[in-house]
């Protein structure tokens, strides 16, 4: 799978850096909040990341002055120079000439908005239900996960951190197409063996009526969406700002499977949905679409949606599975 071309407009950060602490210290408040199940850990790990972030960035700042950038040619222009700073995902406002400095992304503002997005999803109960009041729930908090920290970078840190890149590099590659139907095949492989042996379909409410079906429908690929608008174009992309690909995406993983186990994927689900996160990031760095990395999952969940039918209603999709 090529290489999108906006994939080297990142820099290249140092392979390991004391910023890591406190990136892990807040991607850690996601298993207290959603495994632990421990409210008050996952507020202290927040902050307490926040603080170490910012002690860290105030130190930096005290002791390395801001470098200002490479002398102008005679060949740069204002456009270009904006473009490069809106492909690190900074404010326009910061460089607006040849010879102005570009200012690194702030890891402190970074860190922030996925505490931002993890308190407001934090709030509610991730059990899965159908009910009007549920689903109305489901949509405000993680509608709010992924609202609150665009507005954050948008309109007051004004500088741009989060995008979602819908359409990518273009036109997907013959990988990409065997890799969806790769997907159809490992789902029914491995899925309904999954939540039939171990029972944890249970996690999720009884589908017997056409209503509750086309609820947990609608619920599953809402979901999904949900989930890389936030773990990969929020999480991760805020992350890899600072960080190496596979340190970054690690990171985004813990949060991303967190907030899984909450939802119902328990018992030995980690060793499906670790992996999961992990390519999910994994494609969406190669690929920057976000298109694809979507269609990915909702054929995923797609599989998911028809094992919980199947194993709510015995007898009604049994020739579909082997299980």
């Amino acid at each position: 799978m090529p290489a999108h071309p906006d994939a080297a407009s990142v820099a290249a950060p140092t392979a390991w850096s004391w910023r890591l602490a406190p990136a892990l210290v807040v991607c850690l408040a996601a298993p207290a909040f959603f495994v632990a199940r421990l409210p008050w850990l996952g507020w202290s790990l927040l902050a307490v990341g926040l603080v170490i972030a910012w002690l860290m960035e105030r130190g930096d700042a005290a002791g390395h002055p801001l470098p200002s950038a490479a002398p102008a040619t005679p060949h740069d222009s204002t456009a270009r120079v904006r473009s490069s700073v809106l492909s690190r995902g900074l404010d326009p406002g910061i460089a607006t000439g040849p010879a102005a400095g570009i200012r690194s992304p702030s890891l402190t503002r970074d860190l922030s908005l996925i505490a931002a997005g993890l308190l407001v999803v934090s709030a509610i109960s991730l059990k899965a239900e159908l009910d009007d009041l549920a689903m109305v729930r489901f949509a405000l908090a993680l509608g709010g996960a992924v609202a609150v920290p665009y507005v954050l970078t948008r309109w007051v840190y004004r500088d741009r951190a989060i995008r979602f890149p819908w359409r990518g590099g273009g036109r997907w590659t013959t990988f990409q197409w065997v890799w969806l139907a790769a997907v159809l095949v490992l789902g029914w492989l491995i899925l309904p063996f999954y939540f039939i042996t171990s029972g944890v379909y249970l996690n999720w409410p009884v589908v017997d009526t056409p209503e509750l079906i086309a609820r947990l429908f609608v619920g599953v690929g809402a979901v999904g969406i949900w989930d890389e608008l936030f773990f990969i174009c929020t999480c991760f992309a805020l992350l890899r700002r600072h960080f190496p690909f596979w340190q970054a995406n690690v990171l985004q993983a813990v949060v991303f499977v967190s907030f899984l186990w909450e939802l119902g994927y328990q018992a030995w689900g980690p060793l499906l949905t670790i992996p999961f996160a992990l390519l999910q990031g994994f494609i969406f760095m190669k690929t920057r679409s976000l298109a694809y990395v979507v269609t990915v999952h909702l054929l995923f969940d797609a599989v998911v949606f028809l094992v919980l039918v199947h194993a709510h209603n015995p007898g009604l999709l049994d020739r579909l599975f082997l299980v």
